[in-house]
Order: C-alpha cells, then structure tokens, then sequence
C-alpha cells in the first residue's frame, strides 16, 4: 500500500514539474518552484529525485511516455492507414493548443547539453518516424497513399510540423493555428496524393 502511494505520489510530482517546467522554462524553473506548485517540500522532491537534474530528466521521461503510449494507441489501432495518419497529424500538430510543445522545443534545446535528455528526444523522434512511415507505408500497399518514397516524406513532414511548432510557440501572432493545421495538411496531402480537404 504504501508502494502504491509512494508510486502516485512520484506521478504527480513528476506532472507537476512538467507543467512548470513547460511554463518557466528548464533554465528557470527552481526545485522550490516545483515542490510550491505541488504544496510539498522540496525535501521530499529531493527524497525522490536526489538533484535537480534528476528531477527534470524523469520529468522529460514521465512526458515522453505518455507521448509514446499515445503513438502506441495508434500504432495498435484497427483503422485505416488514412484514419491513422490523420489522428497521428492531429497528436502531433502545433495548431493544437498544448503545454507540450513549450516543454518538447525546450528540452530539444536542453538534450544539446545533456546526454540523458539527448536520448529521451530521439527516442520519441523515432518511434513518431517509425510509425508514420509504417502507416504511410500500409497506406501504399492498399492504394489509400501514392508515394514513391516513405522514408523521405516521412523527415519531411516531421520537419515541418517540428518548424511551426516552433513558429507557433516564439513568435505566436506570425501564424494563426488554423493556418499551422492548414500547411500540415496540404502537406500530407501533397506528398500522399491526396486532397487536403480529406486530411
């Protein structure tokens, strides 16, 4: 029981510290701006992190693994390459408001100093890659897609979508959110031989 609790307790500090993370910064955010948001003390963010680098790497984890459950999800799902494809481009588009992008483009710029955060990026950069072009790839095989290359649109649509996240999150009056989702889309479209008002 007390495990239980202990493992509860380590999950919601470890989203606690996401959301401020998200919001302040990994370069500004203090133990003590965490352990005040989550009404405990840092002594007991201590206890179950050890340092602060600890703390922020398992928060970036913690993070990631509901990314990857969610790629999971739709890894797992019966439905069309199509319908695959379209509810992976909504996971992972900017257009979306979401905290997520903040903490992702910031720990991006973190992993370039640290190994451990380094390795947790391109972890999830690769399972979303690897998914896509399975799914664009099942697409083709069916006749859904046309696309002579997989491997290639899929680099290319993740950089763009990775651009206007960060397009979307510095400089947020440049585009508006239905102008983001509208470029993914006719991107897709493009590479995928398909119209963008399907997608």
């Amino acid at each position: 029981m007390t495990s239980g609790f202990s493992r509860l307790r380590r999950e919601d500090l470890l989203k606690t510290a996401c959301e401020v993370i998200a919001d302040q910064g990994f370069g500004h955010t203090r133990t003590v701006d965490i352990a005040k948001a989550a009404g405990v003390s840092q002594g007991l963010l201590f206890y179950h992190f050890e340092t602060k680098e600890r703390l922020f790497a398992q928060a970036f984890t913690y993070a990631a693994r509901l990314h990857l459950n969610a790629l999971g999800g739709i890894e797992r799902s019966t439905g069309t390459p199509f319908d695959r494809l379209r509810t992976l481009l909504r996971l992972c588009s900017p257009a979306i408001p979401t905290e997520g992008w903040r903490l992702w483009i910031d720990a991006n710029a973190e992993a370039m100093r640290s190994p451990e955060l380094e390795q947790i990026s391109r972890r999830i950069d690769a399972q979303g890659r690897l998914l896509m072009r399975a799914i664009i790839e099942a697409g083709v095989a069916c006749g859904e897609f046309a696309c002579e290359d997989p491997d290639s649109t899929t680099w290319r649509l993740f950089a763009l979508i990775d651009g206007l996240a960060i397009q979307t999150h510095v400089h947020p009056k440049v585009l508006s959110r239905r102008r983001v989702n509208l470029l993914i889309r006719t991107a897709a479209a493009n590479e995928l031989g398909l119209s963008a008002d399907t997608l």
